[in-house]
């Protein structure tokens, strides 16, 4: 089938539902390791808590990708996950800010990540589903413009709170403060309301033979079929996607090491507090969380505007130069947080972080969409996120141990490693046989 060429504003609509979805990663990078900290846990601790984010992706992308090759009903393929996931996470960021204990928060963060993770990766496959094949680069380039602007708001949502509209940022010990709550309820509709406009908005194409493609799915139909055809997935993937494999494995190692430790680095380097000290330390570290908060909002703000610069870019150079230059800016960013004293100059820092950012989330995904089965899109896309959860496993499992007994149990020096695994992405990259059209792209009409 040769999909036609969608305008600039047919993209921007099956696109919109990533600004919600960044609402409930946004709110949960910049202030679960706050949450987790105000309800008694320990740094040493912080980064096992985390590992629902990465264990829930691991196990349900693969799924929900699997899935969705295989559906077609009056909602389409893609868009019945879209609306299932969308309506789980909105609830579970409502219920986040009222947890009373520890366990509590945990558990939540578990139901929050698989449903958001529900949501997702359909997503990935959409923009393979619905544009061609030169026009997929600018797809996923938009997306990457929806993450950042969704981030930049749900980041700072705290921040903005607490600073002009009176809530405050502080709070009893072992409660959570109002401004992160109202934050997490923000959050809960927007996640709605931007998924609901993608699925209200885009529709999908059909299989191009119905009763073909029905045939199929009920010759193949089963759990134990569905589960061999997932190995044999992980069996058969591609040269790219392989040497790809690698780039995000240290890409996303170097993320979950800012995501845990930054708010945290802030609050106590920066700003001097402690969150479990007297009043006036936990006051200041109230007010090092939310400063970070901005932080992330900044570097999502980066990503938002070096998200058309993306655009740009992809009409003359091919994503894997563009993926190396962006991952070197994203170290040197994480490196320079040693550098610094003053939390303003964090904000430079993030810029770099910013620039990684958006390449990050659309160039590996614009390289490997031109070199795997598009009847398997769904499948290999959640396969390809067992290379973005499983360096969040090792980091949740080992990452916590790594900064106590060689960095002192300094949650700079963890941000900092961060800056390293960069580095060291952007040298992988190089090895890449990345075979996705580098001619111009026709651009999309507005």
């Amino acid at each position: 089938m040769q999909k036609p060429h969608l305008s600039f504003w047919q993209i921007w609509n099956m696109s919109f539902g990533f600004l919600g979805i960044q609402f409930g990663w946004g709110l949960q990078m910049a202030n679960m390791s706050a949450i987790y900290t105000f309800l008694g846990a320990k740094s040493e601790q912080l980064s096992l808590l985390w590992i629902a984010a990465p264990l829930t992706g691991l196990i349900v992308q693969p799924i929900i990708g699997y899935l969705s090759d295989r559906t077609w009903n009056r909602l389409g393929r893609r868009r019945p996950y879209f609306l299932i996931g969308a309506l789980i996470a909105s609830a579970a960021l409502i219920a986040m800010p009222n947890s009373s204990v520890l366990w509590m928060a945990v558990g939540l963060l578990w139901i929050l990540d698989a449903s958001i993770n529900i949501t997702m990766e359909p997503f990935r496959a959409f923009v393979a589903d619905k544009l061609p094949e030169e026009q997929r680069k600018q797809g996923f380039a938009m997306q990457s413009l929806f993450i950042g602007l969704g981030a930049v708001i749900a980041s700072a949502l705290p921040w903005i709170l607490s600073n002009n509209f009176g809530m405050s940022m502080e709070a009893a010990e072992g409660h959570i403060p109002t401004a992160i709550k109202l934050a997490f309820y923000i959050g809960a509709g927007a996640f709605l309301f931007a998924v609901l406009v993608t699925i209200l908005t885009t529709p999908e194409y059909p299989p191009e033979d119905i009763d073909t493609f029905l045939r199929e799915k009920e010759e193949t139909k089963g759990f134990w079929r569905g589960v061999r055809e997932i190995f044999a997935g992980i069996g058969s993937m591609p040269t790219v996607m392989k040497q790809l494999a690698a780039v995000q494995f240290f890409t996303w190692l170097g993320l979950f090491a800012m995501w845990i430790y930054f708010s945290v680095s802030v609050g106590v380097h920066f700003y001097g507090g402690v969150a479990d000290g007297t009043d006036e330390q936990r006051k200041l570290f109230s007010e090092g969380v939310a400063w970070a908060g901005l932080c992330f909002a900044a570097y999502n703000g980066v990503c938002f505007v070096f998200s058309f610069v993306i655009m740009a870019l992809a009409r003359r150079y091919s994503a894997k130069a563009i993926h190396i230059l962006c991952l070197l800016c994203g170290a040197a960013g994480l490196g320079s947080v040693m550098l610094f004293t003053d939390p303003k100059l964090l904000l430079l820092s993030m810029t770099g972080v910013g620039i990684a950012w958006a390449s990050i989330l659309s160039m590996p995904y614009a390289m490997l969409s031109g070199a795997v089965d598009p009847k398997k899109m769904g499948l290999f896309m959640g396969i390809f996120n067992f290379f973005i959860v499983i360096p969040q496993v090792v980091a949740s499992l080992g990452l916590g141990l790594f900064v106590k007994q060689f960095l002192g149990n300094d949650p700079v020096g963890a941000v900092a490693f961060g800056g390293v695994c960069f580095l060291i992405a952007a040298l992988l990259t190089f090895r890449v046989q990345a075979t996705e059209d580098t001619a111009p792209l026709k651009s999309a009409s507005l």
